[in-house]
């Protein structure tokens, strides 16, 4: 017999995950920046495909799913680019 949490467990094991990871034709502006230690580090291609209004696209050198508490400068600098970006864009 599984405890409540196995069974949660289980079941969030068994869904599956394609959907998350595939995103298409988001049709708003988007802005990536990929962290080294993220969970997924989505590639450029990949956020391409996805992202048909790709505004902005960096690879940082560390941070990780924190980046905000783990790089706040380097966090808020891609916060600026992206926007700086998205400015020069109009």
């Amino acid at each position: 017999m599984q405890t409540p949490a196995k069974v949660g467990d289980s079941h969030f094991a068994t869904e599956p995950t394609l959907a998350f990871f595939d995103p298409k034709g988001v049709p708003i502006p988007v802005a990536v920046s990929v962290f080294p230690d993220e969970i997924y580090a989505a590639p450029r291609s990949w956020a391409e495909r996805a992202y048909p209004k790709l505004i902005y696209f960096n690879e940082l050198p560390k941070g990780g799913h924190f980046a905000a508490w783990e790089q706040p400068e380097l966090f808020s600098a891609e916060l600026r680019a992206s926007f700086r970006s998205l400015r020069q864009a109009q």
